[in-house]
Parts: structure tokens; C-alpha cells; sequence
């Protein structure tokens, strides 16, 4: 059965981390649902605290009631006959077997093409991003190619290629967001701002998806148990796919709290979108 604490504190995040420091359990853990927001007042008349419950422990699963088995019937063993010999029966003939016919080849299976990146390009921009690029790799020591796209006016993406990068995507892409910010302020130095988009390894689309099935999964404890659940800190982009994937789930909202780099979505128990 989950337990819960309650928590005030000047904010709400003070709130949570007064009640994660009580239990010595990490934010992952618990859920959190803000019972009161902080309230600032008029020169700190009328204010008050932030309350917040933090549950924890185990959520209740229905059990299975048990299954009464029925007695089992006495059964009487029928007296035992002596085995009937069955007559002999002569060997058949086989078959002759047909003249052996080649299957028809099966159709080939159409693939899905991969994403088409378009053409690599070579103007100002991308020259600028490749000579900082390959410089930085270097100090790194983790050698990669780099390819650099147009997909649309005023966005370049860039794709590292090589072995083991994932020391250049980092924990949770911290790392390559830091190489991408890097790189943007660098080629866009001289003007003509431009937006770079980094990947390696396909991290991108991979972490996108992870955090889709994450917000239908915190959205479905939301709904089911009515109560409010904060996420873990992330960038602006991982909320934004928080926020775009939950938008109309019916039953729950989302919104941000918090200052960078601790800003977190927290999704809330909308009954008015139901």
C-alpha cells in the first residue's frame, strides 16, 4: 500500500525537495501532487507556503480472487479386458511421387527507404561547422565524420558518423546538446543566425520515442490514480515532446515549473478535458 507525506515549503520545489530529503528516496521514486501553491501576498502580507503530498512505496494491484476447484468425482476403473487382436493388414502400396515442381519464388518484400537526408551541402555555413566540428573532435580525441544537411532553409543538420560515440552523447545527450551548442554559437558568431541541429547514432529519434512511451505511461497513473506527477529535469525540446505527445490525451494537462537547467514538466489530472 503507498504512503504519503505532507510537505510545505516557500515554493513547491522547495516543498519536494524538503519531503525526498526526509525519506532519503530520489525524485524517480515518488509521485508528487501540489495541494497548495505558494502564495507571495502584498508586501509579504497574505502569503503563504507551498504544500505538497509525496507518495512512495508500493501502488495496489488487484489480486486475482482465488478459484474454488469442484470436488473431484470418484471414479469406478471398468474391468480390464484382455486386447483384441486385430487382423493383419497388408503393407499398401506407396505412391508414386509426382515429378517434383519448384515452388514459386516468393515476392520480395518491399522495405521502408531510410530518411533521406537530401544532398550534403557546402556553403559558408556548413564549412564554418565542419573546421569547428573537426577541431573540437580532435581535442576530444574521438574522431567521426561529419555530414552536413540542408533539410530546410535556415536549419543545418549535422550527422556524426564513426565507432563509439557515445562518449560524445553523454548521459542522456547532455554532452552532444553541449557539442550542438557549441557549434551554433561558433558558426554564428560572424552573423546570419542559423539553427544546427547535432546527432550521433541516431540518438535523436531514439531518445524521442523513449520519451513518448514516458508520457503515456506517467499519463496513465495520472488518470488512474488522480493525481499530479512532476518529471525529471529536461531540456527545452524533451519538454516540448512531453508537452506535444500528451496535448490531447483526454484527462490530463501539462505545464513547466521550475528555472534552467531544473525546469521540469509536471503532467496534472484534468477532469474538465475529459
Amino acid at each position: 500500500m503507498r504512503e504519503f507525506i505532507d510537505v510545505t515549503g516557500k515554493t513547491e520545489e522547495e516543498a519536494i525537495n524538503k519531503a525526498l530529503a526526509q525519506l532519503g528516496m530520489d525524485r524517480d521514486d515518488v509521485s508528487v501532487e501540489i495541494l497548495e501553491r505558494a502564495k507571495s501576498g502584498f508586501l509579504g502580507l497574505g502569503s503563504s507556503p507551498a504544500r505538497v503530498r509525496v507518495s512512495y512505496g508500493p501502488e495496489e494491484e488487484e489480486t486475482p480472487a482465488p478459484v474454488a476447484e469442484a470436488p473431484k468425482a470418484e471414479v469406478k476403473k471398468a474391468p480390464e479386458k484382455a486386447p483384441e487382436k486385430r487382423p493383419e493388414r497388408k503393407p499398401e502400396k506407396k505412391a508414386e511421387k509426382p515429378a517434383s515442381v519448384k515452388p514459386a519464388p516468393a515476392p520480395k518484400k518491399e522495405t521502408a527507404p531510410a530518411a533521406d537526408n537530401g544532398e550534403e551541402v557546402d556553403d559558408e555555413k556548413a564549412q564554418a561547422i565542419k573546421k569547428f566540428l573537426s577541431g573540437l573532435l580532435d581535442q576530444m580525441e574521438c574522431p567521426a565524420q561529419v555530414h552536413v544537411y540542408l533539410p530546410e532553409k535556415g536549419r543545418y543538420k549535422v550527422i556524426l558518423e564513426g565507432n563509439n560515440l557515445g562518449a560524445l552523447i553523454g548521459r542522456r545527450g547532455e554532452t552532444l546538446d553541449a557539442i550542438q551548442q557549441l557549434t551554433s554559437y561558433s558558426v554564428n558568431r560572424t552573423g546570419g543566425r542559423v539553427r544546427v541541429q547535432l546527432d550521433a547514432e541516431n540518438y535523436r529519434e531514439k531518445r524521442e520515442q523513449s520519451l513518448q512511451h514516458l508520457a503515456m505511461k506517467v499519463a496513465g497513473k495520472v488518470v488512474k490514480y488522480r493525481r499530479s506527477v512532476t518529471l525529471e529535469p529536461m531540456n527545452a525540446y524533451e519538454r516540448h515532446v512531453i508537452h506535444t505527445a500528451l496535448q490531447e490525451v483526454p484527462g490530463v494537462t501539462t505545464y513547466s515549473t521550475g528555472t534552467e537547467p531544473n525546469r521540469r514538466v509536471i503532467v496534472a489530472y484534468d477532469r474538465d478535458k475529459k
